[in-house]
């Protein structure tokens, strides 16, 4: 394909002006003069090859073609394309250059300008250069993307600036000929999710606040961009309160040809807003009409979990099935059980609530959970839920409860062989379920359950609701035949598909994709070993005591750590046989060894030295006493998804035994 004249010159006045930016005709005399000084014989001539060898020896020419690579990349996207030079202004041209986006799709640039207004930090001293501190880090959601920006000191005016380049197109390829124009973005009405976190001086996460942005009113901006005060609300309890306000532009790339009237958007999203609202009260009249109905089978339903609807962390009701979506983690996991493990090691928290009382409930979105890397049971139980349905299996979410009646939230899968098994979110396992007959005679043995729940309430997914109408609502007495009407009441599918089906309303959140993790696994390992030491031998100096360490010995450790994963990972025994072995060679006769390995979900070393030193048996090891002592630890983490980490320690030690 060959260049018009008029683009043709463009391109070579770019390439001349690069070059003599980069002074490469200047670079080239010296190289020509230090060859002929160096190299060349008396009396020979330099031939053009020799020239072009030493220029690529010294790197020259990969200098040149790597700041060239800009102006090919413009060159190939204006051959590809349609859309005029004129529609980009220069600051858009530059921003073409910088980011190598592609000019037959439609961008918006979303801009934090910073913040203010954020009073709890009101009193908070500006950090010293080098000093840890407190940040806030602000996450974003749209159509599939996600972003992260810097995290910046907390403070009552934080300096947020970042740009972020958000894409219009996702589900198919732009057309240069027929780029999105205002119409067809006008009924785009995914909004960003802007989530932000707090991080303190420890690495514990905190969640802000969660906000959903209309991006939509830039479309009815004279010069397409527009300026917008986010005021943000808190979360839980706090959700009416206001915790600061960022100041944010959002601009469209490439500027629109023709923009909407303010009036025609406005009219667009009041309709969207009057559609929602309509379709949720049609829910909420036929769940009141189901709910009724539900306890004309039996009054004592009353009392039994039946959870229809729960509040996000904005405060705002929502149907249970909505926070549920089959998600696919592409290729970060390979298989349900390591998605299981995975949900396992995102830290459990419940919601905070000021003052005493119950449990505050609050079922965070996705987005917000995933951010912050921790949440309740039912955040949990909603993940593996959706993460299982990927998988293409039946699961559902559970709602009854534990021992001592404590609500909590499972996971359960129907095999098509008519096995039930239960999956427990906070911990990884699997129970089999195998119901008790009650008529039998007492005879007959009964299985015993293995697993902690004691009653159900109702099953969900995305699609599907069922109450358990059954006459006792204890798990080992139900019968999980969720097709009999008799045991378990449905919801109508039609009317859950109206109010969380994917865009079925503009007020549900849509999933984000999950993120490969950022930690370098064998860095983050060796830092908290090192940590680890430091800490035990400070602990022992202060005991009057002398640390000798065992670098083979801690070394020899390592198989049984990666062996006590995989069998959280995939509920199979790896067998330690050669690790054994290699113990007993390593400890001579006469000796003692012992060892101690413990599990966390977090990487602060000193937070789980000290719950180390709360077992006796690993303060044993610590503080060990005797003739020819020698310590050993062996620090492995286990990465998955969003960064969450399984962090295996063991604490070893060997010793002379004394008669």
């Amino acid at each position: 394909m060959s260049l018009p004249p008029e683009k043709a010159s463009e391109l070579k006045q770019l390439i001349h002006q690069q070059l003599n930016k980069m002074d490469v005709h200047g670079r080239i005399r010296e190289v020509l003069a230090e060859t002929i000084r160096e190299e060349l014989v008396p009396e020979q001539q330099l031939s053009t090859e020799d020239l072009i060898k030493a220029l690529r020896r010294r790197g020259i020419i990969d200098d040149v073609m790597k700041e060239l690579t800009f102006v090919a990349d413009l060159a190939d996207g204006e051959l590809t394309s349609s859309p005029k030079p004129s529609n980009f202004n220069d600051k858009q041209a530059t921003l073409l250059k910088k980011t190598n986006i592609d000019p037959t799709r439609r961008y918006l640039y979303l801009q934090v300008l910073g913040g203010k207004a954020f009073l709890e930090h009101l009193q908070e001293p500006d950090p010293l250069p080098g000093q840890i501190c407190s940040t806030f880090t602000l996450c974003l959601h749209f159509r599939n993307q996600r972003f992260r920006s810097k995290p910046v000191p907390c403070a009552c005016e934080p300096d947020f600036h970042d740009g972020f380049l958000l894409e219009v197109h996702r589900e198919s390829l732009g057309d240069g000929t027929r780029m999105a124009d205002a119409t067809t973005m006008l009924s785009i009405c995914d909004p960003v999710h802007m989530v932000l976190i707090k991080t303190d001086i420890f690495g514990e996460t905190s969640l802000v606040a969660s906000y959903f942005l209309e991006w939509r009113s830039v479309l009815g901006s004279d010069n397409g961009t527009t300026n917008i005060a986010v005021e943000l609300l808190g979360v839980g309890t706090e959700s009416k309160v206001s915790v600061g306000i960022l100041n944010v532009k959002v601009e469209v790339y490439p500027q629109l040809n023709q923009t909407l009237s303010q009036e025609i958007v406005n009219t667009q999203l009041a309709l969207e807003r009057q559609k929602t609202a309509e379709r949720e009260r049609l829910f909420l009249v036929y769940a009141k009409q189901w709910w009724r109905e539900y306890l004309q089978i039996r009054p004592s339903h009353n009392s039994r979990l039946v959870k229809i609807f729960a509040q996000d962390e904005n405060g705002i009701n929502r149907p249970v099935c909505s926070y549920v979506r089959p998600l696919r983690a592409g290729r970060l996991l390979d298989t349900p059980r390591q998605a299981a493990r995975f949900v396992n090691v995102l830290g459990y928290e419940r919601a905070s609530v000021i003052g005493g009382g119950g449990k505050h409930e609050q079922w965070c979105t996705l987005l917000a959970f995933l951010c912050r890397n921790k949440g309740d049971c039912e955040d949990h139980a909603n993940l593996l839920c959706s993460l299982l349905l990927g998988y293409g299996l039946e699961a559902f979410v559970c709602v009854g409860t534990k021992a001592k009646g404590v609500p909590h939230a499972w996971v359960m899968t129907c095999g098509t062989d008519g096995t039930i098994t239960f999956w427990e979110s906070l911990t990884g396992h699997r129970y089999i379920h195998k119901p008790i007959n009650p008529d039998d005679p007492p005879a007959v043995e009964q299985p015993k359950p293995l697993y902690p729940y004691r009653t159900i309430g109702c099953v969900f997914n995305h699609q599907m609701f069922l109450g358990n109408c059954q006459p006792s609502d204890s798990v080992e007495l139900c019968v999980f035949d969720l097709n009999d009407e008799s045991k378990w009441k449905p919801m109508s599918e039609e009317a859950i598909k109206s109010v969380c089906a994917p865009g079925a309303t503009t007020s549900l959140p849509p999933f984000p994709p999950l993120c490969a993790s950022v930690i370098d696994s064998s860095v983050t390992s060796n830092e908290i070993e090192m940590q680890l030491r430091l800490l035990v031998s400070e602990h022992r100096q202060d005991l009057g005591l002398t640390t000798v360490w065992e670098d083979q010995l801690s070394y020899l450790l390592s198989p049984a750590l990666a062996s006590y994963e995989f069998e959280r990972t995939t509920s199979i025994s790896a067998g330690n046989e050669e690790f054994q072995d290699a113990i007993r060679r390593a400890v001579p006769d006469g000796h003692t060894f012992k060892g101690f390995p413990i599990h966390f979900v977090y990487r602060n070393a000193r937070r789980a030295f000290a719950t180390c030193l709360r077992s006796p048996f690993c303060e044993e090891i610590i503080c060990c006493r005797g003739d020819q002592v020698r310590l050993a630890v062996r620090v492995r983490v286990f990465t998955y998804p969003e960064s969450a980490c399984a962090v295996w320690i063991m604490f070893a030690c060997k010793y002379r035994s004394v008669l």
